[in-house]
């Protein structure tokens, strides 16, 4: 009897649960209209109550405050730090929202985030993650990497080796932002060869080549030859460095482990190394990335198609 596959997560929470059910008690039920129908507390409470059991471990911290920012109506801010303005968690999750918002929202939104930023790296002096999210308003505004880096100083100082701040780094230093190749590169195999074994950052040369990918993408460069360089040498180090170094370690999971995972899978699929891709995939389980497979055609499909041929 055919049995159904269960539905693939693409969720920006990825296999944070705890982060996901927040989420959903914030949006609305069918039966209810608007933002917090119906409800008896402040709509900030969940997340108020999520970012304190998250405590002082910044890796996760980063990445709730990320989501969220993202995901969140910007009202859920406002009104947590408009009704508990001291709070460090409020000003930290407000700073991190307008980053999200501020290419979007022009040249003094921008600025008025960066301001934001500030304060809540004052109220929460030993969180990078206010660092982190002014790191993100310099990309919005193209700010030259010679101008970012000391912000990205502040952030390692805070939490060294953390994989947040090192991709946001990377993001800065590529092409596709106000960086080159050779910045983007040499800094993400400096940073793998120097992280303690077992450190995610193990996967950042592959993380850089992915994002090679991607500028070339970008730049309409799809045809024949445009993925040559997966069949490079150094492209297949790059990989035996992320296996060896991070993914066959006994290292605690990290909170985007599974985005790294699907980098992995992608690599691997891309220099047709399918016996070790398995082991990925398995691990992975449902919680497919839209980032890199969006760089294949029919992304879903594709997933599902090596995932499917490892006998996942």
């Amino acid at each position: 009897m055919f049995r159904r596959r269960p539905a693939l997560l693409v969720r920006p929470a990825l296999d944070d649960d705890a982060l996901h059910t927040t989420l959903s008690e914030l949006r609305p039920t069918p039966q209810l209209h608007g933002l917090g129908a119906g409800r008896t507390r402040p709509l900030w409470e969940p997340v108020a109550e999520l970012l304190r059991d998250t405590g002082r471990d910044w890796d996760r911290r980063w990445h709730r405050m990320s989501v969220l920012a993202g995901e969140l109506p910007p009202a859920v801010c406002e009104r947590w730090t408009a009704e508990r303005p001291g709070d460090g968690d409020a000003l930290v999750l407000r700073a991190c929202a307008r980053s999200a918002r501020a290419a979007s929202e022009g040249w003094a939104a921008a600025r008025e985030a960066e301001q934001t930023c500030l304060r809540a790296a004052d109220a929460c002096p030993e969180d990078p993650t206010p660092w982190l999210a002014l790191l993100d308003v310099m990309y919005a505004l193209a700010v030259p990497v010679r101008d970012a880096v000391p912000v990205w100083t502040e952030a390692v100082s805070r939490a060294p080796w953390h994989r947040g701040a090192y991709h946001r780094l990377l993001r800065h230093l590529s092409p596709r932002g106000p960086g080159t190749v050779t910045a983007m590169t040499d800094f993400a195999r400096h940073a793998a060869a120097r992280a303690p074994h077992g450190s995610p950052l193990a996967l950042l040369p592959v993380a850089a080549r992915v994002e090679l990918v991607a500028h070339r993408h970008l730049r309409g460069r799809t045809g024949l030859g445009a993925d040559a360089h997966w069949n490079e040498a150094r492209a297949a180090e790059e990989i035996e460095t992320a296996l060896a170094g991070w993914f066959r370690t006994a290292a605690t999971p990290h909170a985007e482990a599974v985005a790294d995972l699907n980098l992995l899978a992608f690599a691997l699929v891309r220099t047709h190394r399918p016996d070790e891709a398995a082991p990925v995939f398995r691990r992975i389980g449902r919680h497919m990335t839209t980032h890199p497979w969006e760089l294949l055609p029919a992304p879903e499909r594709t997933f599902l198609y090596w995932r499917d041929r490892q006998g996942v």
